[in-house]
């Protein structure tokens, strides 16, 4: 119940490859989330998964990585989204949707993996993009999975989607360089290359597993098209998934006429500009503005604006920018943006990765319901928000731009102090931004507060 964008290396604003995905739950579930970092010794050895029977003994070399579980626990660990010691980042996992031919064919394994599992039987233990390929090919082909899913692979020179097929069966594609990619939740490639290994990868038999259960739907044999062969074409999707799609490609192509309800939007696009961590916060932020569509707009109809769903939808969990960036020291060049809650309401706040801890107010997410919390601050500040949205607009905006702009100051003080030979202590600069993050919260929450409570119902103009 994500949303993924992945920025090539040439289309990026500085070099960087970026993947970044929404963590959104089921609908009326909110789950808390922590930011935290995985040190060798706090990786498992003998892994049990909660969801299903899936087990299995882990290599005994991990390496260290940043991950945002479940706070709570409940239902395993959820890492979802993180970078390594050796600066390879992970994201996973999109829910996709598939058909009946495929799962007829290959069903799914009740006792396989899951999202619950996927980074942490991943990350720790790959030294490149490719070989996260790989190392989860090799899982998938071995154990099975229960559920359809796309994951996200970076390091500095590539970034490769993978898409699960069935219970045992997989292909992944590089990202082109010039390019920006959406997925929203449909299985979204839509040209793969077999005799290409530079750019394409699959399971070991996917082509025979093709041609025996007659999944090829192409007229011609220019080139194969997953999307029409494992993907959907239901009613679902032309509300819940392509207009995501639509809506961002629509901000990165304007010029282009594509319909929000169309099966034909393409996997990939080149931006008409370089793409900045910025844009992609907007982006995942989106509820189709400035069209008919939007939930909280002056346009359209009370039909048209609950016609399709938003991006920045009210269950997300966390959201993740995994960004590597080039020229820079180990210590600098993975970079994770946070946000917390639903994205129309909230801030990304980046982090560096090479440490051992992470602040406080981004991990300490409990159970009970505290602005000591970067999570719980957030899901406040959207709940009391939304019912008088354009209200608040603007000092939420201010409010992301501030905190955003803190951000890049860091990182830009940090580049300096490093170029001029200097010692950093990241963890320090870590906790001294998530500081002024926390002010900055905690000042917007009274303020929307105060809103929220001049606006109420009950509310009378006349007072002693």
């Amino acid at each position: 119940m994500c949303t993924t964008i992945l920025v090539g290396k040439k289309a990026s604003y500085d070099g960087s490859t970026l993947i970044a995905r929404t963590e959104d739950s089921q609908n009326g579930v909110f789950t808390p989330k922590a930011f935290k970092m995985v040190l060798p010794n706090d990786q498992p050895r003998d892994y049990q998964s909660v969801l299903s029977r899936f087990s299995i003994t882990l290599p005994d070399n991990p390496l260290a990585y940043s991950s945002v579980p479940d706070a709570l626990g409940e239902e395993g660990i959820w890492g979802q989204a993180g970078i390594n010691e050796v600066n390879v980042a992970m994201s996973a996992t999109e829910t996709l949707t598939t058909n009946s031919r495929v799962l007829g064919a290959d069903p799914l394994v009740e006792t396989g993996i899951g999202e619950e599992d996927i980074l942490t039987l991943v990350l720790p233990y790959i030294k490149s993009a490719r070989e996260g390929v790989k190392r989860l090919g090799e899982l998938l082909e071995a154990y099975g999975t229960y559920e359809s899913n796309g994951i996200a692979f970076a390091d500095l020179d590539e970034i490769w989607w993978m898409e699960t097929v069935g219970g045992h069966h997989w292909l992944a594609r590089r990202v082109p360089d010039d390019a920006y990619v959406v997925v929203a939740n449909q299985l979204g490639l839509d040209h793969f290359e077999f005799n290409n290994t530079d750019d394409y990868m699959c399971s070991s038999d996917l082509k025979d597993f093709i041609e025996d259960y007659h999944l090829e739907l192409n007229y011609s044999n220019e080139h194969f098209n997953p999307r029409y062969a494992f993907g959907s074409q239901r009613d679902k999707d032309r509300h819940y998934n392509t207009p995501r799609t639509w809506f961002i490609q629509k901000f990165f192509n304007p010029r282009l006429e594509q319909d929000p309800q169309s099966f034909f939007i393409p996997w990939s696009q080149k931006p008409y500009r370089k793409i900045t961590v910025e844009d992609i916060k907007y982006v995942l932020s989106g509820h189709y503005q400035d069209t008919v569509y939007d939930p909280y707009g002056p346009e359209g109809s009370s039909v048209t604006q609950r016609s399709f769903r938003p991006i920045g939808i009210n269950r997300t969990s966390h959201t993740a920018i995994l960004q590597l960036r080039p020229d820079c020291p180990k210590e600098t060049t993975g970079i994770q943006w946070i946000s917390f809650g639903s994205m129309p309401f909230t801030t990304s706040v980046p982090f560096f990765t090479q440490v051992a801890t992470t602040p406080t107010y981004f991990s300490n997410t409990g159970a009970q319901v505290s602005t000591d919390s970067f999570y719980w601050a957030n899901r406040l500040i959207a709940g009391l928000a939304d019912a008088h949205f354009k209200k608040h607009e603007g000092i939420i905006e201010d409010y992301i731009q501030e905190t955003m702009a803190l951000g890049q100051a860091m990182i830009h003080q940090v580049d300096k102090k490093m170029a001029q030979g200097g010692v950093v202590d990241f963890e320090k600069e870590n906790q001294q931004l998530s500081d002024q993050i926390e002010s900055k919260t905690n000042q917007l929450l009274a303020k929307i507060l105060l809103d929220a409570s001049n606006l109420m119902t009950n509310r009378y103009e006349v007072s002693d």
